[in-house]
């Protein structure tokens, strides 16, 4: 077994806490528990080499704070340091449990976003190619495809009997067609 090389330390009286003047005892325990305690920790964090150097630092962070109650006495105190790294590793999963993981960056990468430019093109190109066809179609297409009228109110509206209304509604969509794979839309 191992003995201490480590002084009993000195309390002070107002916290009940380690003194700074006790700084010789956590490296004396630092010097000779680091090791095997970051070891023991590797083995609690399933390999996770910066989260053992964590718990290590944390442990002794403890046992800085508890020295006055550390058994000078003992053969080792290994057992105590173990024991608080393995709550300390507790703490840590409990803690991350209650959280809902982040997701990062890197599913979203992928994520298609809509921006509108692809609309915003579209109405472009079709305007341009409503432009591009005669007075009477382009009237026609207004009334029916963008006023959602049916023929019969169209008709009315332009003073035009329904059969010119069906035809131009036929021709105008066929010439719509062409202008836009002129453009370079298919369907």
């Amino acid at each position: 077994m191992r003995t201490t090389t480590y002084p009993p330390p000195a309390a002070d009286a107002s916290t009940g806490r380690a003194r700074p003047d006790d700084e010789p005892i956590v490296s004396a325990l630092y010097r000779e528990y680091h090791r095997p305690l970051l070891a023991f920790a590797i083995r609690l964090t399933a390999g996770d080499r910066q989260w053992a150097e964590d718990v290590v630092q944390e442990t002794m962070i403890r046992a800085w704070r508890s020295a006055e109650r550390l058994d000078a006495g003992a053969a080792s105190l290994m057992p105590w340091l173990a024991t608080v790294a393995r709550r300390v590793v507790i703490d840590d999963r409990r803690r991350r449990d209650a959280r809902p993981r982040e997701a990062g960056d890197g599913p979203l990468a992928g994520v298609a976003v809509p921006d509108g430019l692809e609309g915003l093109l579209h109405q472009v190109v079709v305007s341009e190619a409503l432009k591009a066809l005669s007075p009477a179609h382009r009237e026609i297409l207004n009334e029916t495809i963008l006023r959602d009228r049916s023929v019969n109110e169209a008709a009315e509206l332009l003073g035009i009997p329904v059969g010119t209304v069906k035809s131009r509604v036929y021709y105008a969509v066929r010439a719509l067609r062409i202008a836009l794979e002129e453009r370079g839309v298919t369907a």
